[in-house]
């Protein structure tokens, strides 16, 4: 090897290492940073979380406001927001991915799907107070929320069955076809339980999503002040984004400790559905054997 090439090889050996560690560094930043934030979240909200906190409605005094009607209406909207968005995703990822020929309409909604899933919260909120709640008359209720909830998070459910489908290798279809399997059998007995696992990791982090957003609610008209439990996917709503919304806009102290103590509460929650996602998405993977 001649002079000239050595060099060149040590030269991009060291911009390697260069850009390993300062890769390393932004990634050490980020996590100080992270760390920082999550500890002063920490510090203010976990003294204030006890059963009483969860139990109780808002108050105009901050010892005595609860989270009660935030997260039982939160869990109201999720699950709208699941019904809707995990089987019409899954069932379009299936049908994109599966059977929906090669064409140019095809790419259009392949298209269209990937910029769905980038598109702003607000346009969503929007959307959904013209169509839902002056159109069709449904009002500022749970259903509004859930349905606007389902159709933001839905192209992120339709994608990641699609990638979860792409991953199956395609000697499992061909041995399904070899022995005579449908194309619902091979899809229904063969593809979908090999995917299961990237699928509900998608289904988890959409639901997270969904979870913590707060712009589309506050246009559809998710109130900030609430003593009462919805009973009906028509009655209206808070969710723990807009409570934390509401008690940070106060002067007091003691009321932006009660945001803290929510955001943990929202945090804690975000995070046991992404590690649930994580040990389906293991299990799913110790019981597949290609």
């Amino acid at each position: 090897m001649s002079f000239e090439s050595t060099l060149t090889v040590r030269v991009r050996r060291w911009r390697d290492r260069a850009f390993l560690a300062l890769s390393l560094l932004c990634l050490a930043l980020s996590l100080v940073a992270l760390a920082a934030l999550v500890g002063d979240l920490a510090s203010n909200g976990l003294p204030r979380i006890d059963r009483a906190f969860l139990t109780s409605f808002p108050s105009r005094f901050a010892s005595e406001a609860g989270l009660l009607a935030a997260w039982v209406g939160s869990l109201f909207v999720i699950l709208v927001t699941a019904a809707l968005a995990i089987p019409i995703g899954i069932a379009a990822g299936v049908y994109l991915e599966e059977y929906a020929p090669k064409n140019l309409w095809t790419n259009c909604l392949e298209v269209a799907m990937a910029n769905l899933a980038g598109v702003p919260s607000i346009v969503f909120g929007l959307m959904a107070l013209g169509l839902f709640v002056y159109r069709f008359g449904l009002g500022q209720s749970v259903l509004t929320a859930g349905l606007t909830l389902g159709l933001l998070v839905l192209p992120i459910v339709v994608v990641a069955t699609r990638e979860s489908l792409r991953a199956i290798p395609g000697y499992i279809r061909e041995a399904s076809f070899a022995v005579g399997g449908s194309k619902w059998q091979t899809i229904r007995h063969h593809v979908l339980p090999y995917s299961t696992g990237g699928i509900l990791t998608g289904v988890i982090v959409a639901v997270s999503r969904a979870l913590g957003e707060t712009a589309p609610l506050v246009t559809v008209g998710a109130l900030t002040f609430i003593t009462f439990l919805p009973t009906s996917v028509m009655d209206p709503f808070t969710v723990l984004p807009i409570q934390m919304f509401n008690w940070v806009s106060r002067p007091q102290e003691d009321f932006h400790a009660n945001a803290a103590a929510a955001g943990v509460l929202l945090l804690l929650l975000t995070l046991s559905l992404n590690g649930v996602a994580l040990c389906l998405r293991y299990r799913s993977r110790k019981r597949v054997h290609w």
